[in-house]
Formats: C-alpha cells, structure tokens, sequence
C-alpha cells in the first residue's frame, strides 16, 4: 500500500528553518540594505540555487550518502565555515573602517559576483546537507514514487526562492535603508558577530 505523501509537515519544516536567522538570511540583509534591492535579489537566487542542488541531491539519495560520510561533511564544514569567518572578517573591516567602507561601496560588486557569493555560501553549508536528508526521511514516505518527490523538490525549492526574495525586497525597502545608513557601524558589527559566531558554531559542532 502506498503511504501519502505529508507534503504540509514537509513545507512546514521547511519553512521553519528558512525564517530562522541564519547565514544566508544575515547575508541577503547585510547585502539589500548595503549595496541595492538588485544586489540582494541576485544575492537570494544565489542562495536559492545552492539550495535547489541540495535538494535534488536529497531526492535522489546523494544527501543521505554524504551525511553518512564524515568526511564530505567534515570537507564541507570547514569551507563553509572559512567562508563564514571571511564574511565576518569583511563585516568587521567595513565597522572598524567607516571612512574606507563608504569609498569601497561606491562600487558595489557586480551581479555575477554577487550571484556566486551567495552560489557558495549556500554549497558550503554543511548543514544545508543535512538538514535536507533530514526533510526528506521525516516527510518523504520510503515508498514515495518519482511524481512525489518531484513535487517535494518543487515545492520546497519555491518556497525557499519565496522566502529568500522577501527578504531581500523587505531590507531594501527606503526607510529601512536610511536606518542602516545612519547605523552602518552598529550593524556592521552585528553582522561582523554573528557570522563569526556561524563560522566557529559550524566549524566545532559535531554533526555527524
């Protein structure tokens, strides 16, 4: 007999971890309020990409082989958290240095770049790997044929793509701008900790 597919237990999950503060929503908010709405969208579809391969990679079994694997999560652990701890060393720079800061933002990066940042911040996040094995072993039933995983993964990716993009749009939004303009060097800071604290979380976490 085949079992149904809990599609709402899955997409609630999902969304759970998506509003949770994390890498990439500190990433999208650092990036909407300090370069543009345009380098914050490209930022999220960066993002949502990476999210889009782990997902695939989860329905067809390569996330369950590589969590079971402590060397891919090991390997991708200490990527993502370099990563993170670049992050928080440019959040830092940008507080310490408000002078520097304001010349460096004259030029933002390009959307390429931008689109790549967040490609990467997402692949290295060795808790995106689990986190989708995890989606599809609570919700996905062992039985569950090729139409519903494919509805899982579209679900799911749209979801994230959704969310993503809000909150790219919702941090570039005017007032909220002028806000971090007027408190750069706080938020700065803010996000200077909480990458750093990300990076070294992930980095001496046992996850496996």
């Amino acid at each position: 007999m085949h079992s149904e597919l809990n599609l709402f237990l899955i997409l609630s999950f999902s969304l759970i971890t998506l509003i949770s503060p994390g890498p990439a929503t500190l990433a999208i908010t650092a990036t909407s309020m300090g370069q543009s709405r345009k380098h914050g969208l490209v930022l999220a579809s960066g993002i949502s990409t990476g999210s889009i391969i782990w997902n695939v990679s989860a329905a067809l079994g390569l996330g369950a082989i590589m969590a079971a694997n402590p060397v891919f999560v090991d390997f991708f652990r200490y990527f993502g958290s370099a990563y993170l701890l670049y992050l928080a060393y440019k959040s830092l720079r940008s507080a310490l240095n408000p002078s520097k800061a304001k010349t460096q933002d004259v030029k933002p990066a390009s959307f390429k770049t931008t689109y790549l940042k967040g490609l990467a911040l997402h692949l290295t996040n060795p808790k995106a790997i689990l986190f989708f094995t995890a989606l599809y072993a609570i919700g996905v039933p062992a039985d569950a044929t090729f139409t519903d995983l494919a509805i899982v993964v579209f679900c799911v990716a749209a979801q994230a793509a959704l969310v993503m993009h809000i909150y790219a749009y919702i941090f570039s939004i005017p007032k909220v701008v002028n806000v971090y303009i007027k408190l750069k060097r706080w938020f700065e800071t803010v996000f200077a900790v909480a990458f750093g604290f990300a990076g070294v979380k992930i980095l001496l976490s046992d996850m496996v």
